[in-house]
């Protein structure tokens, strides 16, 4: 048992900087990775306080009640429960989510999707995107927000889902541009409707969940994960649907497992496409599958 945050006497009267401290401390113990970025976020939650604010106003008192609810939250994080479910919120690229347990977690490896479509359209150019798998609306709603002339429309086949990518999309003043449709996939779209297709769709192995970390594994929800007996059913879905909803110099982007690559690879192609290519994340790990540029080589659009 670690110690608690709460001081010993009054003498002892917490501050943003005791506190945060304290909990970096019992997280660190806890063995939970990046505990004292962990700790700032659950305290700017639990204290209503910036990250501007700890760094300085380090000595600003903090209440009772906001001690209670910080040791609440440290508590949740020491039993694995990721910072964004415990907090609500999650950041991805330039944007801030809510997320709930209906939705994925958004992670920083999905960015990648993000590296290939900010080259394949210019900062002013008028496209219509798709993203298929939409979850908390996040790959779709942060490429609106750069590229202010684009349209673009999220699905997904959870009610519960799409009515957090709406929330979101609200939040954003997105919500003019972005359009959210419960379907399968690409189900009831035109063909060649779409200049640009982005999806990450579920790839985890069936029998692999139980492996995964506890914050995945359990809290996500399994809908998003699960990719069949072999992780790539859902590409089998996906690729003649992308092919189908296209246009003809359009451009798709899919994350996959980093072990993934040559396999997805294969389905794309086997479906049509020419030029399908292996992006690389920031951890040097397989991460999209696309015909489009890529970030690695940076070359310039083609018209």
């Amino acid at each position: 048992m670690t110690d608690p945050i709460t001081p010993k006497s009054a003498a002892d009267a917490p501050t943003l900087l005791t506190a945060w401290k304290a909990a970096q401390a019992r997280l660190k113990t806890g063995r939970i990775d990046s505990p004292a970025i962990d700790a700032r976020l659950l305290l700017e939650a639990a204290a209503g306080a910036s990250r501007m604010d700890i760094l300085t106003d380090p000595y600003r008192p903090i209440t009772a009640d906001q001690l209670s609810a910080y040791e609440a939250m440290v508590e949740r994080r020491l039993k694995r429960e990721p910072v964004s479910r415990i907090v609500g919120k999650k950041g991805f690229w330039k944007i801030m989510l809510n997320v709930t347990p209906d939705v994925l977690s958004p992670r920083p490896d999905t960015e990648t999707l993000m590296d290939v479509s900010m080259l394949a359209f210019g900062k002013t150019e008028a496209f219509d995107a798709i993203d298929l798998g939409t979850g908390s609306g996040a790959i779709l709603l942060a490429l609106l927000a750069e590229r202010p002339a684009a349209r673009g429309v999220g699905t997904d086949i959870s009610s519960e889902a799409l009515a957090v990518a709406k929330e979101n999309a609200a939040n954003l003043d997105l919500n003019e541009r972005a359009t959210f449709v419960r379907t399968e996939w690409a189900a009831g779209f035109g063909d060649a409707s779409f200049d640009l297709v982005l999806s990450n769709p579920p790839y985890i192995p069936t029998d692999h969940i139980a492996t995964l970390d506890p914050e995945v594994r359990d809290h996500d929800p399994h809908l998003a994960l699960d990719g069949g007996p072999d992780g790539l059913q859902a590409y089998r879905d996906l690729a003649p649907e992308v092919k189908r909803i296209l246009k003809p110099l359009g451009v798709f982007a899919v994350e996959i497992g980093f072990d993934q690559g040559p396999q997805v690879k294969a389905l794309f192609e086997a479906a049509g496409f020419t030029d399908v290519k292996i992006i690389k994340d920031l951890g040097e790990r397989d991460r999209v599958v696309t015909n489009g540029p890529d970030p690695r080589t940076n070359p310039i659009p083609q018209d």
